[in-house]
């Protein structure tokens, strides 16, 4: 503890850290030729320049929370341009950012450019499988800069000895622990260029993302027509932008905020439900899904005015305007939000309906708008073409298997998903005590040094334990038979690695401890009985079925076996089947197929699917309609 700083003792504060879903991005001028002044000028010359890039590439682009924006700032002596991003639930606006500062940093080669997020070096994070050893998250921070459309890294500081290897074999340096500061990394980047390294797999791995822009930016965007009051229709026609926080109002909303809407009186609404009219709303994808799954009783007042056979002859349009319309009310209503830029606007434009400043849209008019309104196939997924998908198949039908499931984006996502769980599965450096990590590796080599004089007779144990090691030997099929054994599970193999007499034998060695043969006798009866109901509730939920689709060829090979074995061949056939068609199992289908089941079983709250999804940096809306799911269970 002595080498903390107290206050009153140089303590300069907690460390910093963004909040969840932040993206925070500082773009840096370093030339040592121009003054504070000219360096100041030359920033306000980059921010136009950004201004400009935005208003080319993204116009009429809707933000899920936060759009880009770079302010000038000063840190620690230093004039510099910043700006901090909320995306929300949109991964992608994170990376759209990510694409805009790379395409910033393309029109001049003085502009270096930090970007994190609230993991931290997110790109490195993205580029995982190509970093080389020694680039461990202790010592990654400051040392990722964006320069010229290209990614750098600062490497460490080491011998002589060790800075050819770094050239010429990163992968063979792996005792790096140099940790730098920002000021240390922008001397390096100011003083010592030459000693950054442009590696293009790391690149190449953490811009992949970036590869479907710009023309990813409008497949982001979703068009509805939808049944909202005029005033309404008046708002989002003058700033469609108005409608992600009206969406987000109504995705987040609690039992407070739904107050105004409970009322009776439809005179005291912002945005009663009068004077109908339909109207193109243009959403964010994510948005949209999150507007769509959620399932939201009317209120009273709706009700009222719809009766539920105009809900269903309406095809979703008086639903889902039913739901912006309450958005935008939840919204105004929150005394919270009345700081907030949108509501503002919002209120403003009201105000001048009601000045008669401005008059609310005719039918012709609104006639004279845009009425687009886009495919909704890219929510739905069919779970025979989606198997198919994760590993490029196509077989069958042609049309069908052409036809895809889902969007392409949901394509790539799920097989880069699958695939990299199955490359973890076959890490062959992954031993019997799992995956191990640098981490691990780091804290053991520190354990080592402090131990002084006892370190060289724990490198002997050690090396004795790695020779052992060495000659350990694992069966798989023998570990599955003796965890078989143990829940009870009937055995398919004729050679069991331990019997039910083998452990019978064990229990009767064990010492009484009190107790007499007769009630050990009965306990172990008790334990087989809870054994075999535990069995047979679990194969009653499916949870030891392991091929939900059999296939056809399977099927007819087990009725053959029926018909040429007899009946008691079959039925000993089907207590084998499991391990019978091990080789058939449908691998990729029941690793993704769990992975969507666990992250709907969350309900949209945190959970352990949501967190592997979102590491991954994917994003999948809630949704509760199993009748998809049901019609492909076997």
């Amino acid at each position: 503890m002595d080498h903390l700083k107290w206050f009153g003792e140089g303590f300069d504060g907690f460390p910093k850290t963004l909040p969840e879903d932040c993206v925070e991005y500082t773009l840096y001028v370093i030339d040592s030729s121009l003054s504070d002044l000219n360096l100041r000028n030359r920033l306000r010359q980059i921010q136009a320049a950004a201004d400009s890039l935005v208003k080319h590439l993204l116009r009429d682009f809707i933000w899920q929370r936060d759009s880009f924006g770079l302010e000038l700032a000063r840190q620690d002596g230093t004039s510099l341009l910043h700006g901090k991003t909320n995306y929300g639930d949109s991964v992608e606006d994170e990376w759209l950012v990510v694409f805009l500062l790379r395409e910033l940093s393309k029109q001049s080669s003085d502009i270096w450019i930090r970007v994190v997020d609230t993991d931290g070096e997110f790109l490195l994070i993205e580029a995982a499988n190509k970093l080389p050893p020694w680039l461990n998250p202790e010592i990654a921070h400051h040392r990722v800069w964006i320069n010229d459309g290209r990614l750098f890294i600062i490497p460490p500081q080491l011998p002589c000895q060790d800075i050819g290897r770094m050239l010429n074999a990163p992968e063979t340096v792996t005792n790096a622990s140099e940790i730098i500061t920002l000021e240390e990394a922008r001397h390096i980047i100011h003083k010592n260029r030459a000693r950054l390294q442009h590696l293009p797999q790391v690149e190449a791995e953490a811009f992949d993302r970036l590869r479907k822009y710009p023309e990813q930016i409008a497949y982001c965007m979703h068009h509805a027509l939808v049944l909202v009051p005029r005033n309404l229709a008046y708002v989002i026609h003058n700033n469609a932008s108005h409608i992600s926080p009206a969406v987000e109002a109504f995705y987040l909303r609690d039992p407070v905020s739904l107050r105004p809407l409970q009322m009776q009186d439809i005179g005291k609404l912002v945005f009663p439900p009068k004077d109908l009219v339909t109207i193109s709303v243009k959403f964010t994808k994510v948005g949209y899904a999150q507007m769509k799954s959620q399932h939201f009783i009317a209120p009273a007042v709706w009700s009222s005015v719809l009766s539920p056979r105009q809900f269903e002859q309406s095809k979703g349009e008086a639903e889902i305007g039913m739901k912006v319309t309450c958005g935008f009310e939840m919204l105004l209503s929150d005394s919270q939000n009345q700081d907030k830029r949108p509501v503002r606007e919002i209120l403003m434009l009201l105000q001048d309906i009601e000045a008669g400043e401005d008059h609310l849209p005719s039918d012709a008019e609104i006639a004279q708008w845009e009425h687009d309104e886009d495919s909704e196939e890219w929510l739905d997924i069919n779970f025979e073409d989606f198997e198919n998908e994760l590993v490029g198949k196509r077989t069958g039908d042609t049309s069908s298997a052409n036809r895809g499931f889902g969007d392409r984006n949901a394509q790539e996502n799920l097989r880069k998903m699958v695939a990299r769980f199955e490359d973890f599965l076959e890490n062959d450096a992954a031993g019997a005590d799992g995956a191990e990590f640098r981490d691990d590796m780091d804290s053991d080599d520190e354990e080592d040094e402090n131990t002084g004089g006892e370190s060289s007779v724990g490198s002997e144990s050690a090396s004795e334990g790695e020779d052992d090691a060495t000659d350990i030997e694992f069966d798989e099929n023998r570990f599955a038979d003796l965890m078989r054994e143990m829940m009870g599970i009937p055995s398919g193999r004729k050679e069991n690695f331990v019997d039910e007499q083998t452990i019978e034998s064990h229990l009767k060695d064990m010492p009484e401890f009190g107790e007499d043969d007769s009630t050990r006798d009965e306990e172990q009866n008790d334990i087989h009985q809870i054994m075999q109901t535990m069995e047979a509730e679990l194969r009653g939920a499916g949870a030891l079925q392991l091929d939900p689709l059999p296939t056809t060829a399977t099927k007819q090979r087990r009725t053959t076996k029926a018909k040429s074995n007899g009946p008691d061949r079959s039925n000993a056939d089907s207590s084998e089947e499991g391990t019978e068609d091990g080789g058939e199992v449908h691998i990729d289908f029941n690793l993704a197929k769990n992975m969507l089941e666990s992250f709907k079983s969350q309900g949209g709250m945190p959970g352990p699917g949501g967190n592997l999804i979102g590491l991954m940096g994917m994003h999948l809306p809630r949704d509760e309609d199993e009748t998809l799911l049901d019609a492909h269970e076997p």
